[in-house]
C-alpha cells in the first residue's frame, strides 16, 4: 500500500506503508545510530516526533521482550529505506511491522533516508505528516503548515508516571528521588543496582520529594522543551528548592533543567543530537568518550552563571555536553551514560554520585 511523508516546505515522498494504518503529525528527526531501533522508539524522549534511522535496513535482528526503554513506543511515526520482514536473531519475537501494529504507529519504508538527513541537515528538523490510510496529499499539507511543533505542548507530561513509585529497596542503601520527566528504563535500572529509588512524577513538588528522605536527587531525561512554562513552574521551582540540601545528578533534559534552575537558558538545535556516535571531550581528565545522545535543545554556554562551569562539551559542534557547581555536589551530562554506545563508556557518572551523597554525609 502506497504511504505519504508531506513536510512542511511542500516536499511530498511517496513510499511503502508498513506498521499501523493511520496518520500523525510530527516533528521529522533523524538517528545516526547503526542498531538499537527498538530502544529508539521507546525512548520516551521521542515523544511528538517521527523517527528516521540513518541506517539502511531496520528490523534485521526483530524485536524481543528485554531491550524495551518503555512499555509502548512513543515516536509517532517510523521513516525508513528498508525494513526486514524475516529478521534473525535468537531472542526475535516479532518483525518491526508487528511491533508497530502492536502499538498502532505507521511507518513507511522505500524512502531515500540519507538524502532526507541531508536536507534536515541543512534546513533544520521540520513539521511533518505521515500517512499510510490514503489521506488525501494537499489536505495533508495544509495541515502541516498550520500545526505547531510538538514542543509548543507539556510532552513530559504525556510521558512521565503519574503517582509516586517506590522501587524494591534493599536495607542500608542510600535512597535517590528520580524525578520522572520521561525517564528510560535502563535509567532506572543503572539507579538501582547502587541505590534505593523513588520514582517522582516531573511535577513533584519539593515537599512530596522530601517525604522520602533522600540522599540524592536525580532529574531524568524526557522530550520536549525543558524552558516549556508548566516545566518552569514545576520541575525547575522543586529542583530549585532542593539544590541546596541534596546532591543532585541531570541527564539530558535534565541537564537544561539545571542549567535553567541556576538562572542560564536553553535554545532549540537546527537539528539535534541523535545517535550512539556523538564523541564528548571532558575537560578534567582531558579523555574524549562515545556517547548516546537523543536532543533537541541545548544549554546557551554565554548565559551560565558564575557558579556553574562548563565540564564536558561535544567535539562535533562545541555545544555544551556536562555542567558542574563550583561548590555545591552538582553536576549534569547532556548525553546518556547509561546507554553504553560502548562496553560501559560513561556508566561511571552514577557511581561518581554515589561518591558525592557519601561525602555529603562524612560531612
Amino acid at each position: 500500500m502506497d504511504a505519504l511523508l508531506v513536510l512542511e516546505d511542500g516536499t511530498t515522498l511517496r513510499g511503502i506503508a508498513f506498521g499501523a494504518r493511520k496518520t500523525v503529525f510530527g516533528e521529522l528527526v533523524f538517528n545516526t545510530g547503526m542498531q538499537g531501533y527498538q530502544e529508539s522508539l521507546t525512548d520516551p524522549s521521542y515523544n511528538g516526533q517521527i523517527l528516521m534511522p540513518t541506517y539502511p535496513l531496520i528490523g534485521n535482528y526483530g524485536i524481543n521482550s528485554e531491550d524495551m526503554e518503555s512499555q509502548k513506543i512513543w515516536a509517532r511515526g517510523f521513516v525508513v529505506s528498508e525494513w526486514c520482514p524475516e529478521p534473525v536473531h535468537r531472542k526475535s519475537e516479532m518483525t518491526i511491522d508487528e511491533f508497530l501494529k502492536k502499538n498502532d504507529v505507521p511507518g513507511i519504508s522505500g524512502i531515500d533516508t540519507r538524502a532526507l538527513t541531508i536536507k534536515t541537515r541543512v534546513f533544520g528538523t521540520m513539521r511533518t505528516a505521515l500517512s499510510t490510510d490514503g489521506a488525501d496529499e494537499d489536505d495533508l499539507l495544509e495541515k502541516v503548515k498550520k500545526m505547531d511543533y510538538p514542543d509548543a505542548q507539556n510532552v513530559v507530561a504525556d510521558v512521565s508516571c503519574k503517582s509516586v513509585i517506590e522501587h524494591p529497596k534493599i536495607a542500608g542503601r542510600k535512597t535517590v528521588a528520580l524525578i520522572d520527566c520521561g525517564v528510560k528504563g535502563n535509567i532506572v535500572r543503572c539507579l538501582a543496582k547502587r541505590f534505593n529509588v523513588v520514582q517522582a512524577p516531573y511535577n513533584a513538588t519539593a515537599k512530596q520529594i522530601r517525604e522520602f528522605k533522600p540522599d540524592g536527587l536525580f532529574i531524568s531525561n524526557g522530550p520536549g522543551n525543558p524552558a516549556h512554562p508548566e516545566i518552569l513552574a514545576t520541575t525547575v521551582k522543586t529542583v530549585g528548592e532542593l539544590l541546596q540540601e541534596l546532591p543532585t545528578f541531570g541527564i539530558c533534559l535534565g541537564h537544561q533543567i539545571l542549567g535553567l534552575t541556576f538562572g542560564a537558558k536553553t535554545y532549540k538545535l537546527k537539528f539535534g543530537h541523535r545517535g550512539a556516535n556523538q564523541p564528548v571531550k571532558d575537560f578534567r581528565t582531558g579523555r574524549c568518550y562515545i556517547s548516546s545522545q537523543n536532543h533537541g535543545f541545548a544549554v546557551d554556554p554565554k548565559s551560565l552563571p558564575e557558579c556553574l562551569e562548563v565540564s564536558q562539551v561535544n567535539v562535533n559542534d562545541g555545544t555544551v555536553e556536562g555542567l558542574r557547581h563550583k561548590t555545591l555536589p552538582v553536576f549534569s551530562v547532556q548525553y546518556h551514560p547509561e546507554a553504553s554506545p560502548g562496553p560501559h563508556d560513561t556508566e561511571w557518572l552514577f557511581d561518581e554520585f554515589a561518591k558525592m551523597m557519601n561525602k555529603k554525609e562524612a560531612n
